[in-house]
């Protein structure tokens, strides 16, 4: 198959090499909206952006997609997001410029993709690409058919090259009609092909012994000196670490926490981590997370809120609770919208420098601070000559005893002027002129984020994170809850008009089950449910008993695109496959667990082979390897009782409760009037009844002490 693609990445190239290059010139850019055109009608903040573009941009639908075919065009499909450096460079640089945008009208329907609002449209060419290059990002620009199978694409392109881009693949298609349709056959046959998963007939046993191999495989691309992995640029991965903290807890494996705690101290010390205002950054461009590349997503600070929360619960580490703190604190003054939810993101760029808003030069520094600003700048690498080209980015430099003993202060006393001037510059920050707020909300998203203030919660005990979570669950309700159980993708100044995805279900699932559990309100388990089930009636592969990305009652695409691989954000079918365990262990559902026990079985070798990318499926793999320890919490007193079990780290534990009678299958016969009691059941066998947490905690302890 690999040859095959080979093949196509000549064709075109041999195509392109057709057009002599043109000569590089200067263009008027300045935006004077003498130009209007389609996107003007959307809600995405990134598709308004381009709405006064000279390129005559359709958003993707019926009517672009009936003018390629009525016209015999091919497509053009830009697909981008707000917080994207490149993409801004590449509007500024082509699709601002009236004479590139006079090739792509003339020889192109140009459509404009917001991959956060449809990410299905983007997965099929970001594999399109993948495949004819080997390497793929946004900018994604990608050529199809009238029929929008693609046939050749790429990234960010100068546009000197655009343009001889443009001319090439016009040339091709007026010339070589025939290849061109061939190319693209090939590429939406290679997309389909992986679609196709292995169905396992038989369920295997599931032993946590055996994912041995695939830990040490990964072991080796630990970075040992800076955390993350060995090589730059360097991404958070949520979903990769806390899979790390349960391979520790269910086998004791050393280097498996540290390698977390390393990467955790490291991210925290290092400019990727917002030392003034709190949150993250997308990634750090270097290995050492000192340089950032400065978007701010909601999903990488929702997850890395309950990572950090996760492992504040199991080292009670003290940096980990400030990061914590810090970053809500961030999403609350930043990112949250009157209403309840949350946006979906902050641009790189200011004044259309990148990282503008957040570096500094130390005289600024020093003028804010006073006689204060030796030793803060000493901690934070603050230099007169900057750490880097555009200012100093803040970044924890030195051991906070160490400086103490040498300006002769405790540490307290350190903490507090460090304190002072981080408010100090917080406060200096209000005057920049602010990165651009993508303004729209995403349902899987704000669930993500949801389920970070629930397990902050969990692990700091603050009620106002638990209040924070409620309130984004109303508004996912209010807002973007339509029917019994359809949830919309997008919400913007009132408007939602996007059919959920995978994601956005499974992520809401896992949310509204983690509010169960933090709350006992048992509306949010129900609610879970009702989404399940019409994942299973729309969203369902009935060969496999995977999930599809997309609903059956979405307009066909050239394929209908399978999530599997664990990323940055785990893949929507473990995600989905995780719920349906949990959901299917509270309410009694043994088929909801049989599937999941199925999907984890098809996707099983792929996660032995790498277990890195597959390590959301992994945490699914321990509760089916090692039975689940179910608490119940039953009595008036059950939400107070319950706070000293969930601030422990308890990966194998399922806790249920309710402050009365309760039907659900767990809680039923529990319930005695007049005092709190706690049961531990495993295996269908409950230990006697108890009402002290104490006592139920060291129940808990002997019980993991025969594992």
């Amino acid at each position: 198959m690999r040859i095959k693609w080979i093949r196509v990445v000549l064709l075109i190239s041999l195509v392109l090499v057709k057009v002599s290059p043109a000569n590089s010139q200067n263009h008027d850019q300045t935006m004077n909206h003498t130009h209007t055109n389609h996107l003007i009608k959307e809600n995405s903040p990134y598709l308004l952006q381009h709405a006064h573009n000279p390129v005559n941009w359709y958003p993707w639908g019926a009517e672009a997609l009936t003018k390629a075919k009525n016209e015999n065009k091919p497509i053009l499909v830009s697909i981008g997001y707000a917080a994207c450096h490149w993409c801004h460079v590449m509007e500024r640089e082509s699709f601002e410029s009236e004479e590139v945008a006079k090739l792509m009208n003339e020889f192109f329907v140009c459509i404009k993709v917001d991959r956060e609002e449809r990410p299905d449209i983007d997965q099929i060419y970001m594999d399109a690409v993948q495949m004819m290059t080997g390497s793929g990002g946004w900018p994604l620009n990608c050529f199809a058919m009238p029929d929008g199978k693609p046939f050749f694409g790429g990234t960010y392109f100068p546009a000197d090259n655009w343009m001889n881009v443009l001319k090439g693949i016009h040339n091709a298609w007026i010339n070589e009609q025939d290849k061109v349709k061939k190319v693209a056959g090939q590429l939406a046959g290679g997309i389909r092909e992986n679609e196709i998963i292995a169905v396992k007939a038989e369920v295997s046993r599931f032993a946590a012994a055996d994912l041995e191999k695939a830990f040490r495989q990964w072991e080796s691309e630990f970075d040992s000196r800076e955390g993350g992995n060995n090589w730059a640029p360097k991404f958070p991965l949520p979903n990769s670490l806390q899979f790390l903290l349960r391979y520790y807890y269910f086998t004791k494996n050393q280097p498996a926490l540290n390698h977390v705690t390393l990467t955790l101290d490291k991210m925290a010390m290092g400019g990727i981590y917002d030392q003034v205002g709190g949150g993250f950054a997308r990634y750090s461009v270097d290995a050492i997370w000192k340089v950032p590349h400065f978007e701010k997503m909601l999903y990488d600070n929702g997850q890395l809120v309950s990572l950090y929360a996760e492992a504040y619960q199991l080292t009670k580490i003290p940096e980990y609770k400030q990061v914590i703190q810090q970053t809500l604190e961030f999403t609350d003054r930043e990112l949250s919208l009157p209403e309840g939810g949350f946006y979906s993101s902050l641009d790189a760029d200011s004044e259309g420098v990148e990282g503008k808003f957040y570096v500094w030069e130390k005289s600024e520094v020093d003028q804010l601070l006073g006689s204060q600003s030796e030793l803060f700048c000493e901690y934070y690498g603050i230099t007169d000559r900057a750490n880097w080209e555009e200012g100093n980015i803040l970044m924890i430099q030195t051991d906070k005893k160490a400086l103490a003993d040498k300006y002769e202060i405790s540490v307290k006393k350190l903490d507090e002027v460090l304190e002072k001037g981080r408010r100090a510059l917080l406060e200096r920050r209000k005057d920049r002129i602010r990165p651009g707020l993508d303004d729209k909300s995403l349902t899987s998203w704000n669930a993500l984020m949801l389920k970070g203030y629930v397990d902050a919660y969990k692990a700091l005990g603050d009620e106002k994170y638990l209040n924070r979570a409620i309130k984004n669950a109303e508004f996912i309700q209010k807002y973007l809850w339509k029917g019994k159980a359809h949830l919309h993708r997008n919400y913007k100044d009132g408007n939602s008009k996007i059919n959920g995805f995978l994601d956005d279900y499974s992520f809401t699932i896992e949310a509204f089950t983690a509010l169960y559990q933090a709350t006992f309100n048992e509306k949010w388990l129900l609610k879970a449910n009702d989404l399940l089930g019409h994942v299973i009636l729309h969203f369902s592969d009935e060969q496999s008993g995977m999930f599809f990305y997309t609903s059956d009652e979405d307009p066909n695409l050239i394929a209908r695109k399978m999530e599997l691989i664990d990323n940055v954000i785990p893949s929507s079918n473990s995600s989905i496959a995780k719920s349906l365990f949990l959901v299917g262990s509270y309410l009694g559902n043994s088929r909801y667990v049989e599937r999941s026990a199925q999907m984890l079985a098809n996707v099983k070798p792929r996660l032995e082979k790498s277990l890195s990318y597959h390590s959301n499926w992994g945490q699914l793999y321990f509760w089916l390897a090692n039975p689940l320890i179910e608490i119940v919490v039953a009595g008036e007193d059950a939400i107070v009782q319950k706070r000293k079990i969930e601030e422990l780290f308890l990966p194998n534990v399922l806790i249920s409760g309710s402050k009365t009678e309760s039907s659900l299958p767990l809680l039923q016969n529990r319930y005695v009037n007049g005092q709190t009691t706690f049961y531990l059941c495993k295996n269908n066998t409950c230990k006697l009844p108890v009402t002290k947490v104490g006592d139920l905690l060291k129940q808990l302890e002997a019980e993991n002490g025969k594992q």
